[in-house]
């Protein structure tokens, strides 16, 4: 294939990460084909070997291809039929590898931040937030998703709510209640807890090491499916490539709608998180959710959703009535940490603590 590259437009690698990709998606790459050789591909498009080194890591690490001994690099995404592999295999409860044990956002860095929102905010910390959260903080996680995730999305689409189980039962309310919800088998309970309470009907999809066990997804009766593509808990299982795009082919038929619950790929040991279900679709049908709870600290009751584009009135017709849950303080002090960059710092921070200690341990 024969890309063409903006330099002026970076990370270069990115760029290369993004064409390969699609190619490999659309089957211009199929299975099992071998990727030019990183020297090959540098001449091809006029980068250097060590930017094609990153986007093929890049490739690796998002399980589009793998590197293979003598092989060089080959495709093993599969944009298939979605039946099990023979490499597929149902998980056990694993629990001891995703303790989460990463350290808590820095004190002295929060204690600062939270004098300089008193200071600069004064008494306008005392009024009442909108109910779908301050702007401010819709804004600055809007331009933190566009940065970081590959969520492009309006200011209006986000939501501010006191942790997930409070953003559960938001979706509740706005999908009705009379749809069957899939999830996980095994997933943290407390999802599993919230729909009942709501007297939802639930239907239990077994995972595999690849994700949700695709013969499974295939014969449910669920019309919206809730997952937990990276590191399922407590499971640790994360989805495959191929496996995230079976989610999103079985969200296109029949109006269905997935609820992406991605609370900690912000960690990712990759050289950029996963890629989200939300940012790979193109259905208008995924409901993000993410919560600071998990970045920054359990003590910090801060998550949102972001909502499909075409759900947005109908939320603030149904539940735009609902205050907002969270105080406008913390609203701006997780705002201003997100402006200045404390947050990815600390991000960047734990994810280079964890890379080390990988390294370590080979």
């Amino acid at each position: 294939m024969k890309y063409i590259i903006d330099k002026e437009n970076r990370p270069v690698y990115l760029q290369l990460y993004k064409k390969i990709r699609d190619d490999i998606i659309s089957e211009n790459y199929p299975y099992n084909t071998k990727l030019p050789s990183k020297r090959s591909m540098a001449e091809e498009t006029g980068v250097s070997t060590i930017t094609v080194e990153h986007a093929y890591a890049l490739l690796c690490d998002e399980g589009y291809v793998e590197s293979r001994e003598r092989s060089g690099f080959v495709v093993v995404f599969r944009n298939s039929d979605g039946f099990a592999t023979a490499n597929e295999h149902h998980t056990e409860h694993v629990p001891s590898h995703t303790e989460h044990n990463y350290p808590d956002f820095p004190l002295s860095v929060l204690s600062k931040t939270m004098r300089k929102v008193l200071t600069e905010h004064g008494e306008l910390l005392l009024e009442k937030s909108p109910n779908c959260g301050c702007i401010e903080l819709r804004e600055a996680i809007r331009h933190y998703l566009a940065r970081n995730r590959g969520i492009k999305v309006d200011t209006e689409q986000i939501v501010i709510g006191s942790g997930s189980e409070y953003l559960y039962s938001l979706i509740i309310e706005l999908l009705g209640r009379n749809h069957i919800y899939a999830i996980e088998n095994p997933s943290y309970k407390k999802i599993e807890q919230v729909y009942r309470a709501a007297e939802i009907n639930c239907d239990s999809l077994p995972l595999t090491n690849a994700g949700i066990d695709s013969k499974a997804l295939a014969k449910t009766q669920a019309d919206v499916l809730h997952t937990t593509p990276y590191r399922s808990y407590p499971s640790g299982v994360t989805a495959t490539a191929s496996k995230r795009h079976e989610y999103i082919r079985w969200s296109e038929k029949n109006n269905r709608y997935i609820i992406e619950d991605d609370f900690e790929s912000e960690f990712s040991v990759s050289t950029k998180p996963n890629e989200t279900l939300f940012a790979l679709s193109n259905n208008d049908n995924v409901i993000y959710l993410n919560t600071f709870s998990r970045t920054i600290s359990p003590s910090l009751r801060i998550g949102y959703m972001v909502l499909p584009k075409h759900l947005v009135e109908t939320f603030d017709k149904k539940l735009g009535f609902y205050s907002c849950t969270v105080p406008t303080f913390m609203q701006y002090v997780l705002t201003e940490l997100i402006n200045n960059g404390d947050f990815e710092r600390h991000i960047n921070r734990v994810r280079r603590k964890k890379r080390k200690e990988l390294s370590a341990q080979k």
